[in-house]
């Protein structure tokens, strides 16, 4: 992820010529502050998870679960333990984040880490557990993928758009090791590997129709407008030239030892 260039300036003063430095970014360690309360029981918003602003943290219609998943990029099956609520009940998190500087993704799930510590008292410890998982692969043939444009340090964009029927996927200046990521941490119950091999920044759109196994099965229901796209595993392959294989492997499993209700504020 990218990190903030630090700007020299500089001005005349009664002395001469001075050289002067914006104040270091923020460490981005906590929130400044955070609100956190129960997802209205008639939310019609979907979930989502984003900056609504350079200085402003929202995460609408999250689970624990949900939350520890996004803050440690873990697939489903990679987050064990805890009790019934922490899949039962929904929450929703607005926080300001410290600095003049909008955070990145990595620095906004560092803070989301410290508050679920704080706030929900959680606690775990990891074990290693041979699961089945997707490989990411290039198909026959090669990426269909164009190079980003953006500034190598301008944040990735991939935030999934769903309707009922239909998910469009504008990715820009992702690397695919953060498509992976996002898609086994929203997207699929497995883990992903990226075994593409590439290195570079890509933008590209994918859409798809979901089935009950996406998104934890929270897809709204209803039939695709425009009419329906190819299931994911084909849109993957004739939209971007890449392929999902099933395998197994070892990974890192996140067991929930504790867990508390947050006091609402």
């Amino acid at each position: 992820m990218s990190t903030s260039k630090v700007i020299a300036v500089m001005f005349v003063a009664a002395g001469g010529v001075v050289a002067q430095s914006t104040a270091p970014p923020p460490a981005f360690e906590t929130f400044d502050a955070a609100t956190i309360k129960p997802t209205a029981a008639d939310n019609q918003g979907g979930r989502f998870m984003t900056m609504q602003s350079a200085h402003w943290f929202s995460a609408k219609n999250y689970t624990l679960r949900g939350l520890v998943m996004a803050a440690y990029h873990l697939p489903p099956r990679a987050v064990v333990g805890g009790a019934s609520w922490t899949d039962s009940e929904h929450y929703d998190i607005t926080a300001a984040t410290p600095g003049e500087i909008r955070p990145n993704l990595d620095q906004q799930m560092s803070m989301l880490r410290s508050l679920l510590a704080d706030r929900f008292k959680l606690t775990f410890h990891r074990e290693q557990k041979e699961l089945p998982l997707y490989a990411l692969v290039i198909e026959k043939g090669g990426p269909r993928m164009k190079e980003s444009t953006m500034p190598s340090d301008a944040n990735p964009v991939l935030i999934n758009r769903i309707f009922p029927g239909r998910v469009l996927l504008p990715a820009r200046n992702a690397t695919m090791e953060q498509f992976a990521a996002m898609m086994q941490r929203a997207v699929i119950d497995r883990p992903i590997v990226d075994r593409t091999g590439l290195t570079g920044r890509y933008d590209f759109d994918l859409e798809w129709t979901p089935d009950e196994s996406q998104f934890g099965g929270q897809v709204p229901a209803g039939a695709a407008d425009p009419p329906s796209k190819p299931d994911l595993f084909a849109a993957l392959r004739e939209q971007l030239g890449l392929r999902l294989e099933a395998t197994k492997g070892p990974v890192q499993v996140l067991v929930i030892d504790q867990a508390k209700l947050p006091v609402e504020n």
